[in-house]
């Protein structure tokens, strides 16, 4: 019965990537934004606007939360599938010029799909957690992965269906997610009971849990491989199809990895229970109880249990302070003495949060970092056909998506590696953010196919590492019970990032385009030159909040760490 359930909490946790594969709608913006902007005759300034909307709908994301107090999970994931229905629903039959709304009515169509992604996402966070207490990063790391690959996925089934028609990922955004919803409803339905001991679960069953997300982490790079390598390919409606049938098996292939190891299991436990059962007396009746059995394993040969959860409330001792001390007056950074994280862990209300500078440091770190690469795929479509490279759109949108998918993978690298290499995951943040500048530096130099692409790529890769570690590092340094609204606080940066690094983007391409930006693309590379140079310093800046944020809690991190290990220890 027990593995029944376990195999059950895998089976959320697959349709959980299914509905984060399928959703991250907002990432497609650019494959349709060009084809929307013509149809509508608005500016390229109007056409920002739109994007900030669906931004916008992350504001509200805290909503999601409180409706999860008063309605069943599975009732909140069908609103948010709704709201994506008629917000992008009606878009599409504006474009299709079955309906005609004012541009005010667009705005708020836009706004209304934005807060359907931000719904789905606390769904599946919530899912994550509930069903992997023990191993949430993991989890967490693995599912917004896939949030990454919707662009990649949308642009093969769009080709499966019409090449040459950009408005079908208005209908795609539209009508996916539901039947996405209609799939995963039964398992997050029969989603088991969390055991009276999730917070304190064996070692062997953390480990046995590990081993099995390291092996849904190579199919999920597989999948990315794979959809990033072929997708090129599917340029013809016959191999669109085929390759879009590939890419639905590896998304469900997960599906079977957790039941065969539980099976495995399972046979294992009853064969010996059996053979126990028949060396007393020859009898061929079981006489020994499977709780019995697995009791006198553990006193046997199993490991101790080790309780690791009240170390994130392990203040940091007197001489890492005084350490951190000495080292700021070494390198001559007053701001560094300010008010030091003491413990990781620690609850901190929103009127505790914004009074801290540790916050405001991550803040200003993921708007000058995460979010200036999501307005950079936001602008993917203008940007390459202000270089002439307009056929190429779609490619691009896949490369980022699927590059963004591989940056929020690797977020799960500091679990992996942390007893062999190990590092603060404020210090894999900041090393995260190292690409952004380089890539902006790269593109206001070259207007090259292959530095677009490039650019694109490591753009890709920071940002969506970023996305993906942010969850966890917020739980770390601000409470894990207080994630919910804290993380809430901390993404208002996007949209503020995409109003602000957004209008600086169209009001330099609407003053390149000529005195009719109304109706008149903006051709070359001064389009964007100056955007470039600008977002260049902007991720600078990040990239100098993300070192100093990490220099400021790497000596709680340190604590922490030698803590753990020698809880571990024998």
């Amino acid at each position: 019965m027990e593995e029944v359930e376990q195999s059950r909490k895998w089976m959320v946790l697959v349709a959980t990537t299914w509905l984060q594969a399928f959703t991250g709608t907002n990432f497609d913006f650019s494959s349709y934004s060009s084809e929307l902007k013509s149809q509508l005759g608005i500016s390229q300034l109007q056409l920002n606007y739109l994007s900030v909307a669906s931004d916008l709908g992350k504001a509200f994301g805290w909503c999601s939360g409180v409706f999860l107090m008063y309605f069943p999970l599975w009732a909140v994931m069908f609103m948010a599938a709704f709201f994506g229905l008629f917000g992008y629903g009606l878009q599409w039959l504006l474009i299709q010029r079955l309906i005609s709304l004012p541009y005010f009515l667009v705005f708020l169509l836009c706004l209304l799909a934005g807060c359907s992604i931000c719904w789905f996402n606390t769904v599946c966070f919530v899912l994550c957690i509930r069903n992997f207490p023990s191993n949430r990063a993991l989890a967490l790391s693995l599912t917004i992965s896939f949030n990454g690959l919707t662009a990649a996925i949308y642009t093969l089934v769009a080709n499966a269906i019409n090449y040459d028609d950009d408005t079908l990922y208005l209908l795609l955004n539209a009508l996916v997610p539901l039947f996405t919803s209609g799939v995963a409803l039964i398992p997050v339905l029969r989603q088991p009971q969390p055991p009276p001991s999730q917070n304190h679960p064996h070692p062997e069953t953390t480990r046995r849990d590990s081993r099995i997300f390291l092996c849904l982490n190579m199919i999920a790079v597989v999948t990315g491989l794979y959809i990033l390598l072929l997708n090129p390919l599917s340029n013809l409606l016959s191999r669109a199809r085929i390759l879009l049938a590939g890419a639905i098996f590896l998304l469900a292939s997960p599906m079977v990895l957790p039941g065969t190891v539980y099976a495995r299991e399972w046979t294992f436990r009853f064969i010996t229970s059996a053979r126990l059962g028949l060396s007393l007396n020859g009898s061929s009746f079981n006489l020994v109880d499977p709780d019995n059995l697995q009791l006198q394993k553990e006193l046997l040969g199993g490991e101790p249990r080790t309780d690791l959860d009240h170390l994130l409330l392990l203040p940091v001792g007197d001489g890492d302070v005084q350490g951190a001390g000495f080292m700021c007056r070494e390198t001559c950074c007053p701001i560094m003495e300010k008010d030091l994280l003491t413990v990781l862990g620690e609850e901190h209300p929103a009127g505790v949060l914004v009074r801290r500078l540790d916050f405001w440091l991550y803040y200003l770190a993921y708007f000058c970092g995460g979010t200036i690469g999501l307005v950079y795929s936001n602008n993917l479509g203008q940007i390459s056909q202000s270089l002439g490279f307009s056929g190429k759109t779609s490619g691009m949108v896949t490369l980022y998506s699927s590059c963004s998918f591989f940056g929020r993978l690797l977020s799960a690298a500091p679990d992996y590696l942390r007893d062999k290499v190990y590092f603060a995951r404020t210090g894999w943040l900041a090393l995260a953010l190292v690409p952004t500048p380089m890539a902006f530096y790269l593109l206001s130099t070259s207007s090259s196919l292959s530095a677009l692409r490039a650019c694109t790529a490591l753009i890709g890769l920071s940002s969506g590492f970023v996305f993906s570690a942010a969850v966890s590092i917020t739980s770390e340094l601000f409470g894990p019970n207080s994630v919910g609204v804290n993380h809430n606080i901390l993404i208002t940066n996007i949209p503020l990032g995409s109003v602000l690094y957004g209008l600086l983007a169209a009001l330099v391409y609407d003053s390149n385009a000529g005195e009719d930006a109304h109706a008149t693309v903006c051709m070359g590379k001064s389009c964007y030159f100056i955007t470039f140079m600008a977002w260049a310093c902007i991720s600078t800046v990040g990239l100098i909040c993300s070192m100093l944020l990490f220099l400021r809690t790497k000596p709680v991190y340190d604590r922490f760490e030698r803590n753990r290990v020698m809880a571990e220890s024998p």
